[in-house]
């Protein structure tokens, strides 16, 4: 079958090449890949991993071949997944705890967009529990978990403020953001739950804008900066705040039934899934580097043939 594989002669490091079909485990169904979707993290495995090696993580498809265990989607589903590499190929092994059937109403291109970005969406919130009534504030807001965090808050009753360029906060606020402010720096605390996704001197405005017992959720630091933290940051004024680390890949079990229960909330209308660039996977380079500049808000999206 055919793969983009790591290749250190190729300009963009990636070519497209015939691999080994993958050898399904008992407990795992083999999926024929339709679309995936590009992560800002996948640009630096790009980077640091070897000749030979095939990236990608969310996947939407067909069933080729149910798990043998007899768990999971019956061959001919229509499914979505969260996979730890080896997406971006025709066909993928993947656990059947890690898929999620698509509803009828959500094609695959939408559905692309959902398993990384959509599940840390969702995995952040949770450790801000009950969100109704609560402020939340969420940095890094225009890229595509921001976008999904943006909508589930407000799903959850929270009042959510969100960190981004101006030429995005009306599409935020349609999303339902009640403000958007450019700069951390800008806004007014204290806030119950923050995501925190730039690091450096955004961690550090966060810091002095949690709430006492509040929740400061890291899942990414953009902008490659170290922030010194103490203790005297938080006294007085933030007693008993906590900073939370988050990485998807190490969230816990249930990524099928969390996969499960965003594709319902598209299904129903009430959660907006942003593509903004769609191109056959053959043409990568052109979305790699799209992602690097920044240059949508969204998703980009690779059509598998």
């Amino acid at each position: 079958m055919l793969a983009l594989a790591i290749s250190s002669n190729d300009a963009a490091r990636l070519k497209l090449a015939e691999v080994d079909e993958p050898e399904p485990r008992p407990n795992e169904a083999l999926v024929a890949v339709h679309a995936t979707s590009l992560n800002r993290g996948e640009l630096r495995l790009l980077a640091i991993r070897p000749d030979g090696w095939i990236p990608g993580q969310d996947i939407v498809g067909i069933v080729e071949r149910s798990a043998a265990d007899g768990s999971g989607p019956i061959a001919g589903a229509r499914v979505a997944a969260l996979v730890d590499e080896g997406g971006w190929a025709q066909r993928v092994a993947v656990p059947a705890d890690r898929l999620a059937v698509l509803p009828e109403a959500v094609s695959f291109v939408s559905a692309a967009t959902l398993p990384v970005a959509g599940t840390t969406a969702l995995r952040t919130l949770r450790h801000g529990g009950d969100l109704a009534g609560q402020r939340v504030l969420i940095t890094g807001a225009s890229g595509g978990v921001g976008r999904f965090q943006i909508q589930i808050a407000r799903e959850q009753g929270a009042s959510v403020t969100a960190i981004a360029a101006a030429r995005h906060a009306e599409d935020l606020r349609k999303l339902g953001a009640r403000e958007v402010v450019e700069s951390i720096e800008l806004t007014a605390g204290p806030f119950s739950l923050i995501t925190e996704s730039v690091g450096g001197q955004s961690l550090t405005h966060a810091i002095e804008r949690v709430a006492p017992g509040g929740t400061i959720v890291m899942f990414g630091s953009s902008s490659g900066e170290l922030t010194p933290i103490g203790f005297r940051q938080f006294v007085p004024g933030h007693e008993g705040a906590r900073l939370q680390t988050f990485a998807y890949y190490t969230s816990g079990t249930g990524i099928g039934a969390d996969i499960a229960s965003l594709l319902a909330l598209v299904s129903a209308g009430r959660l907006e899934t942003r593509v903004a660039l769609t191109v056959p996977w053959t043409d990568i380079a052109e979305a790699l580097e799209a992602l690097r500049q920044r240059s949508f808000s969204g998703k980009a999206v690779l059509t598998v043939a």
